[in-house]
């Protein structure tokens, strides 16, 4: 993914985040397991020796136009504040039900603990000369990091 990419994905993310209107809760294990379009973070993360972050998880979206994409961010629950990104996945928006996996090295390096997993799939409509984002799932997880 180019930098202006990352870029349009990280400042949609953040709208997305001040203007997202509350989902009502279902009678599912997850709030927002019975939505058509789903993203899910599997429980447990990995941290190499080396720093290196893999998460995992499912996702299901419908109705894409334009390239989408499944990302991830954690933060660590001694420091919330600091997000870091762990990689991207191109999502298939079918309807149908898939895996993801993404990896990530940032920097500080993280060590195996409780922290938190943001997921979004993300597509990138192109509307004129800029492709905008346009959200298709996002949740949030309490995931433990484990060393591989």
């Amino acid at each position: 993914m180019s930098g202006r990419s990352a870029l349009a994905l990280a400042a949609g993310a953040a709208l997305f985040l001040v203007a997202a209107p509350a989902v009502p809760a279902a009678a599912t294990t997850h709030p927002r397991a019975a939505l058509e379009q789903t993203v899910t973070v599997d429980p447990t993360g990995r941290v190499t020796d080396d720093g290196t972050v893999t998460l995992t998880g499912t996702y299901r979206c419908t109705g894409s136009e334009g390239l989408a994409f499944v990302s991830s961010s954690v933060s660590m629950k001694d420091n919330p504040n600091l997000h870091q990104g762990i990689g991207g996945t191109l999502a298939v928006c079918d309807g149908a039900e898939h895996r993801w996996e993404n990896t990530g090295k940032p920097f500080p390096r993280l060590k195996p603990g409780e922290a938190t997993v943001e997921a979004s799939v993300t597509e990138l409509r192109g509307v004129g000369l800029i492709p905008l984002p346009a959200f298709h799932a996002y949740d949030v997880y309490d995931v433990t990091l484990t060393k591989a």
